[in-house]
């Protein structure tokens, strides 16, 4: 099997790298950047030492704020606009997920021209973007290294993919714990099962490689030894900085291995029931995790280790369970709730559900073969 791997962005991870603001622009040659920031942001203690960063550096600047949740191509226009009056020569985004994906949008039309819909798939435009500083505010999404966007087609109602993994990535991502300080707990716990699944499903996916095997264990093991310590406090910044860590490896990876079941069953469970996406993927993740258990039992058994059980000498099989018991135990520690019915699921729906599973085709990645029948049982087996 053949294998190819790239990551265009340059990191910048520590406590206080946000300090490296001015001298990435300097780089890019621009002195005007046009800055998209959660609203919620704008009054914290992240925003006050990167807006001082660039005024020190001289570097004007404008914010646009109106991010929403699954961001529409309304909000993108509207950012785009915003950044052509101000003139802007690269894009600096402060935020989480939504956030990064709007000024990767913006970066995308500013210099290929047309519309966000005109770039719907993958590699649909050649011309590279508006340069980027992604700067997460959450660790969870990977946006900030990953090749894809996903904007709302407000009149289709639909979800729009933009992808290319050359040009879509920030230019550079900086990692700072201090971004992540004022992030509620519910949103850190969402977030960080967002991460672990990326790197969970990544690493079993069919199309994992030796490349990505590397980035995700590490992600896993990242991931699994601090989101308890992270969302217990956030003021816990080496928890923080390996979170964050942990998540922009997992994107560097799953762009090139998709993902599976979790996330094709927390894709729809969200939309029917109005959860956020990382929840969805939380009370999902133990069921399809002991469903997929038979089919990769070698890399549950790592799985398990990256836990930190001690599965030397057992088993694969009985590693593997192993692994599923620590997810199990780590969603309860948590505070996932354990069953759909308890966020509000109805089963009325199910069949449906299993319907658009089946036609999303997650099983070109999924390690186990599934049927509709199989994703109705999953779900019955998780309400």
């Amino acid at each position: 099997m053949l294998h190819s791997f790239q990551s265009p962005s340059r990191i910048h991870a520590g406590i206080g790298a946000h300090a490296r603001v001015g001298e990435i622009l300097a780089g890019f040659g621009s002195d005007r950047i046009f800055i998209v920031a959660d609203a919620a942001v704008l009054g914290s203690e992240i925003f006050g030492l990167v807006d001082g960063v660039l005024r020190q550096q001289g570097i004007a600047s404008a914010v646009f704020s109106g991010i929403a949740p699954d961001p529409s191509d309304t909000i993108v226009a509207e950012a785009i606009d915003g950044a052509r009056a101000h003139g802007a020569s690269a894009l600096l985004a402060l935020g989480g997920g939504s956030t990064i994906d709007v000024a990767k949008a913006v970066g995308i039309v500013a210099t290929n021209g047309g519309r966000i819909h005109d770039y719907e798939g993958i590699d649909k435009f050649s011309v590279p973007p508006l340069p980027l500083i992604a700067i997460p505010t959450t660790a969870g999404t990977g946006s900030e290294v990953s090749g894809s966007c996903v904007i709302t087609d407000s009149q289709r109602h639909l979800k729009m993919s933009i992808r290319h993994a050359a040009l879509n990535p920030a230019k550079a991502a900086i990692l700072d714990p201090l971004a992540l300080k004022t992030m509620p707990a519910h949103v850190a716990m969402h977030s960080g099962m967002d991460a672990f699944v990326h790197a969970f499903e990544s690493y079993i996916s069919r199309k994992a490689s030796p490349f990505t095997d590397a980035l995700n264990l590490h992600a896993l093991r990242l991931i699994a030894r601090n989101l308890r310590p992270f969302v217990s406090n956030r003021g816990n910044l080496q928890a923080g900085l390996d979170m964050l860590v942990g998540s922009a490896l997992a994107g560097m990876a799953f762009g090139l291995t998709g993902l599976g079941n979790v996330h094709c069953l927390a894709r729809f469970v969200g939309t029917y029931f109005h959860l956020p996406h990382g929840l969805s993927n939380a009370v999902c993740l133990p069921h399809v995790a002991d469903f997929n258990r038979i089919a990769a039992p070698e890399k549950y058994a790592a799985i398990a280790d990256a836990f930190g059980a001690d599965v030397r000498g057992v088993a694969p099989e009985v590693a593997a369970r192993t692994a599923v018991a620590e997810i199990r135990a780590f969603c309860a520690d948590l505070g996932v709730p354990a069953r759909l019915r308890d966020v509000g699921a109805d089963e009325a729906v199910f069949e449906e559900i299993a319907d658009l599973c089946v036609e999303a085709d997650y099983d070109r990645w999924n390690p186990r073969s599934t049927t509709r029948a199989d994703f109705l049982a999953l779900l019955r087996a998780a309400y």
